[in-house]
This record gives C-alpha cells, structure tokens and sequence, in this order.
C-alpha cells in the first residue's frame, strides 16, 4: 500500500487532500499541531491512516516524529497568515510566518527525504500560494515565505531527480477555506471563473502531482481560476 504524509492536515484544504489520497487507496500519516479531536475524527471517516502530533517549527521534534517514516509522497502543507501592512508589522508577525511557512517545510523535508533517496523513489508536493508568485499587500512575510517555497522546490528538484524523487509545488488562489474569512467576496469579479475554488479542487491537483505526473517536475502550477496566469 503506497502511504502518504500530510501536514497541516487539520485545514479546509490539508483534510481534502486526506480524503482524496484516501479514496485512492493511500495510507495517510495525518500530521496536526493542535486540533486533536479534528485530527481523530478525520482518522476515523478514512480507511486506512494514523495521526501523528507535532509542532514544526521544532527540528527536534519533527525529528522524532517524521524521520522513521517510510512514504511514497510527502506534500508540505502546513501553513499559516498574519497579514498586515509592512510598515505595522512586528517582528514576531514576520517570524511566525517564516518559521511555520518556509523553515518548517525545510524540517519536514530534511526528514523524511532521507528515506525517498534510499528507495530511490517518491514524490514531495509543495503547497504554496499566489502571493508567493506574484506577491501581495499587506502579506509581506506570507509572500516571502511561499515565494522561498517556490524556489526551494525548482532547487531540490534538480538536486534529488537522479533519486527518482519529483519535487513540485502549487499555488493556489482564493479558496474556500478559513484563511480567506476576512477577503472581500466581490474579488471573484477579478477571477476569470467567477468564483472561489474548492479544497477539494486544489487536492485533485495535489494527488495528480504527487501520484501520476511522472514527468512533471520543478514546477510550481497555479490554481486560480485564471486569476494569476
């Protein structure tokens, strides 16, 4: 059975990605920081899984947690915002997002690539945003930290492809999900489709990535709407 490591699984879109390996017959390590009862509940609406607790930004104790891990995909999707004009923003709201966006991807990688490169197979899927691509106001830090998302991708896939291992990322837009409580819902009359996207959406993506696109590599695909294009 291939088996697959999703952090930040306890999110709109970290427990569609869970759902949607698991119907593919995918064993899922689901990875939650604090949301235990979630976290359990999500175990329990899939077939085959286990929930392992772990704060990220700790190298040490994703060490623990991830370095005996054996999984065919590992997609990075832990992530979080503290939005505010740079001018305003703090110190603490800079580091935050770098330690729990970027620096934790590099602690989780760090461990469970190890273990890819003695297969000589696997697959890591990048979940970072279009702020990191084109960038946004008032998300200084959150688009530094995709964007350094998106060149650690297109860098360690030219590092680790002699592996058999595949490296990419997404960037998803406006989601349905609670990160975008506080956007303006008119914004959808910028995006071509005309609505928001669906979890569900961004994870079709992720597992096409991360399971059949055998041949794709290094590339950070947008999911948009047609918003960023």
């Amino acid at each position: 059975m291939k088996k697959v490591l999703v952090t930040g699984a306890t999110g709109c879109i970290g427990e569609a990605i869970v759902r949607y390996f698991a119907q593919e017959g995918y064993f899922v390590y689901i990875h939650y920081h604090t949301q235990k009862e979630k976290a359990q509940r999500l175990l329990e609406s899939i077939e085959q899984g286990e929930i392992i607790q772990c704060d990220l930004t700790n190298q040490e104790a994703v060490k623990i947690a991830f370095e005996s891990l054996h999984v065919n995909v590992l997609v990075n999707n832990a992530g979080i915002t503290r939005d505010k004009l740079f001018f305003f923003m703090e110190e603490s709201e800079w580091s935050d997002v770098m330690n729990a966006n970027l620096n934790s991807l590099f602690y989780v990688t760090k461990a469970i690539l190890p273990q890819m490169m003695k297969a000589k197979e696997g697959s890591i899927v990048n979940v970072s945003s279009i702020s990191g691509v084109v960038g946004n106001g008032g998300q200084v830090n959150y688009s530094a930290s995709k964007g350094g998302i998106n060149a650690f991708t297109k860098a360690l896939c030219v590092e680790v492809g002699r592996y058999n291992i595949r490296v990419n990322a997404v960037a998803p837009g406006v989601i349905e999900s609670e990160m975008i409580e506080h956007v303006d819902k008119s914004i959808t009359q910028i995006i071509p489709c005309k609505r928001l996207g669906k979890p569900e959406e961004v994870a079709e993506v992720i597992f096409f990535l991360g399971d059949k696109a055998t041949y794709i590599n290094g590339e950070v695909i947008n999911i948009s709407g047609g918003m960023v294009r």
